[in-house]
């Protein structure tokens, strides 16, 4: 078995916006229960909780001093402002202190790479979407970015690379001008998803110009069409900029299963990508790297996908088949069926039919992309 350190604390799934919500913390109780079911639990690092100081790294203290009165059960007039009370982002009772223990986390992870490690799994996190003063989209605070700044100010050049299939919109903006940090999202185009951003010309701004790259892929996107550009840009960028560490949001909801998304990804194209992503880190970032959660909105594709890495990492034989014990504990709690396998069938969804369209435009972006920053690359 591998020596990849978890990082984890029970204190994430106190990170809830209600039964009904989404990103619901069931995932994460779903996900450690079939590691152990599967005879492969963690050995958790267990982090510290996220100051308010090491939140302020990244967040305005006025947007943090409305999180802390809304999770007292006050209620600040100016909450919508911030992104908070909305249907996305709704308040709960503990939010701050749930919220930095994902910080907490990611900080851990972040302190471990200085110290000497090498892959870091965090178990929880990948709140990318959270912005310097307003939450958005699920996330409160932004546990990716403290961990970039606390790389960068420890002298790292950090390359940040989203596969969630919303644009890492939170982290691209907080560090837009910055020259230290590169970051890479892969995702749904914003012309038809959440957050309606992450295109082509988004390339960063002042010192962070020809640093900031936004890959934004047609709906229906598959596999094959996916790996093709994934590899394409992220070796070119990468190879290039030559960071220190990588940080990588892993969310499982470009799977073809997520319900708020369109992309196709099987079980199968991540069981290639995050190989890749290791390998990307051994040979283009002194094997330095993170990995974190995200979104995932299938339960039982996101456990899959999240299981997955884990293996992964951990260098471990990838199962065939998930322990009936564990399906017969979830099955009734979720009211659906799980995949009985951890991987997906080869036939899991209808032919696309404008594949070939598809895989052209994809083959276009990625090709644009490159053209508009590479000048930028001298």
């Amino acid at each position: 078995m591998g020596t990849t350190p978890v990082v984890y604390h029970p204190g994430y799934l106190r990170y809830s916006f209600g039964p009904q919500h989404p990103f619901s913390p069931l995932r994460l109780e779903m996900l450690l229960d079939l590691l152990a079911s599967l005879g492969h639990p963690a050995n958790f690092h267990a982090p510290l909780q996220a100051t308010r100081e090491d939140v302020l790294s990244v967040h305005a203290e006025r947007f943090v001093r409305r999180v802390e009165a809304a999770s007292q059960g006050e209620e600040p007039s100016d909450l919508v402002h911030y992104g908070l009370g909305t249907g996305d982002t709704p308040v709960f009772p503990g939010m701050d202190e749930a919220a930095r223990w994902l910080v907490g986390g990611a900080l851990e992870a972040a302190r471990l790479l200085v110290g000497g490690a090498r892959e870091v799994l965090h178990l929880g996190g990948g709140l990318h979407h959270a912005q310097h003063d307003q939450a958005s989209g699920f996330c409160v605070y932004n546990d990716l970015s403290v961990a970039i700044r606390h790389l960068t100010r420890a002298g790292m050049r950090v390359a940040y690379l989203d596969v969630d299939v919303h644009h890492g919109d939170g982290v691209q903006w907080i560090h837009y001008d910055e020259a230290e940090v590169l970051t890479l999202s892969f995702h749904e185009s914003g012309r038809y998803l959440f957050p309606g951003t992450g295109a082509v010309h988004e390339i960063g701004r002042g010192a962070g110009v020809g640093r900031k790259l936004n890959v934004p892929l047609e709906p229906f996107t598959e596999g094959e069409s996916y790996l093709e550009v994934f590899q394409q840009v992220s070796e070119a960028a990468l190879s290039w900029f030559r960071p220190d560490a990588l940080v990588i949001q892993c969310g499982s909801d470009a799977h073809f299963q997520d319900p708020l998304a369109e992309l196709l990804l099987t079980t199968h194209t991540y069981a290639k990508v995050f190989p890749l992503l290791r390998q990307y880190a051994r040979d283009l970032a002194g094997g330095r790297a993170i990995f974190t959660l995200g979104g995932g909105y299938s339960f039982d594709a996101a456990v899959r996908v999240w299981a997955l890495l884990y293996h992964v990492l951990q260098d471990l034989p990838l199962p065939d088949t998930l322990p009936q014990d564990w399906q017969d504990r979830w099955t009734p709690r979720l009211r659906e069926p799980l995949s009985p396998t951890l991987h997906d069938p080869d036939r899991c969804y209808p032919e696309i039919p404008r594949k070939p369209q598809i895989e052209q435009h994809n083959r276009q972006i990625a090709r644009r992309l490159l053209e508009t920053v590479q000048p930028y690359w001298k």
